[in-house]
């Protein structure tokens, strides 16, 4: 039984910073941010649109082609983040109540940094296949956040992958073998009392290489990177630098043919990611849409590489192959008005937007809807408690 991704979609805010303006008001020559670090431009969000509104933007974009059987079916919803909004209920009960999906259904949040994502799609289509008839609902969100001036400020973001998993998708069948490791590591952590993230950047980036190189190898004893035969391999991208000096790990060892192929369309699968920047467990399926809906030499069969990686860390490098009228299912249009309708802040303004925070009293604090044209945003706390619309 074939069981993968069935739909796609991403939501992301309305406003974004362009990294040429901060590297001018940081004192930075911009090409330390447009080639060091391989962006353009970072999602801001306002307070309105948390993980949760995120998530339940990006599900909400799909569902508009689902029918009632089909939403009746989903038996699992799984929200992955590292920016979740309470340490005792799930963030996916706030996304289940606004998408007014059925009561009868498993409702969890997963965390493991970045490779959050990536553990919420595995869970989900080993309970489909162990379920059959049923679909899950995988929704990785998050807010990237390093504080202002802070050295990793040019790698903040934000924004949202909604997948649908199902038997015999329409996008994309994921094999069932994979090669997966986990060591603990400190790289990376957000402690429960800090809003931003701590990162040790080169020793994070070790990591990241060494796991996909030890990934790589065991996959290769296996027989599962054929890379003859891979037409494309994404990696996680907090910034596109960082997957490019993955795949340039491989240059010296497979054939000058592959690697120029495998180049190629790593470069369309950053595209989109440069736009919105680090989306922490959602990234890697970011750089997925981007890749299907940006590269028009692909075709139903390309087998597709996909390398998670979540600090502190997990790291699995898996396959999937794509599936006939795969681009059907796509939303090239809407994804690239929407990327074009975002309002450009100025600097004054995104450090006003950043350093907005909600009330930790009790009190009532109505929210500005950052975003009037996002069906969901958070819109109030009474009572320590968050309302939606």
């Amino acid at each position: 039984m074939k069981v993968g991704i069935d739909r796609i979609e991403f939501s992301t805010p309305n406003r974004y910073l362009d990294l040429v303006d901060l590297a001018h008001a940081r004192g930075a020559d911009p090409n330390k941010y447009l080639i060091g670090i391989g962006q353009r431009k970072m999602a801001v969000p306002t307070l309105s649109q948390d993980i949760v509104a995120m998530g339940a933007n990006a599900a909400e974009g799909m569902f508009g082609g689902l029918d009632d059987k089909e939403k009746a079916s989903i038996g699992l919803l799984i929200v992955a983040t590292e920016s979740g909004v309470d340490q005792s209920k799930a963030s996916a009960l706030f996304v289940h109540d606004l998408l007014g999906l059925p009561s009868s259904m498993r409702a969890i949040e997963i965390k493991e940094a970045c490779y959050g994502g990536t553990a919420g799609l595995q869970l989900a289509a080993d309970f489909v296949r162990a379920h059959p008839g049923t679909k899950a609902l995988v929704i990785a969100a998050d807010i990237a956040r390093y504080g202002l001036n802070a050295g990793g400020e040019v790698t903040q973001g934000a924004g949202a992958v909604a997948m649908l998993v199902a038997e015999n998708p329409h996008i994309l069948a994921l094999e069932e073998r994979s090669v997966v490791r986990s060591r603990s590591t400190d790289d990376f952590w957000r402690p429960n009392y800090s809003a931003e993230a701590f990162a040790k950047g080169k020793y994070s980036e070790q990591v990241y290489l060494e796991m996909f190189a030890e990934d790589w190898r065991e996959a290769e004893s296996l027989g599962l990177t054929q890379v003859s035969g891979l037409q494309a391999l994404l990696f996680h991208i907090p910034f596109s630098k960082m997957g490019r000096k993955g795949l340039r790990t491989l240059e010296s060892v497979i054939p000058v043919s592959d690697y120029e192929r495998l180049t190629a369309r790593f470069e369309k699968g950053i595209m989109y990611g440069q736009e919105v920047g680090n989306l922490y467990t959602a990234s890697l399926y970011l750089s997925l849409i981007s890749l299907l809906e940006r590269d028009e030499s692909l075709c139903a069969g390309d087998r597709i590489g996909l390398f998670s990686y979540g600090s502190g860390s997990v790291a699995e490098l898996f396959f999937g192959i794509l599936q006939t009228g795969y681009r059907d299912r796509l939303n090239r249009t809407g994804h690239e008005a929407l990327l074009a309708a975002r309002q450009r802040l100025s600097i004054d303004e995104y450090e006003s937007i950043f350093s907005a925070s909600l009330v930790t009293d009790g009190s009532q604090q109505d929210i500005e809807d950052g975003d009037p044209a996002a069906l969901h945003a958070l819109i109030r706390m009474e009572g320590h408690e968050r309302f939606y619309r």
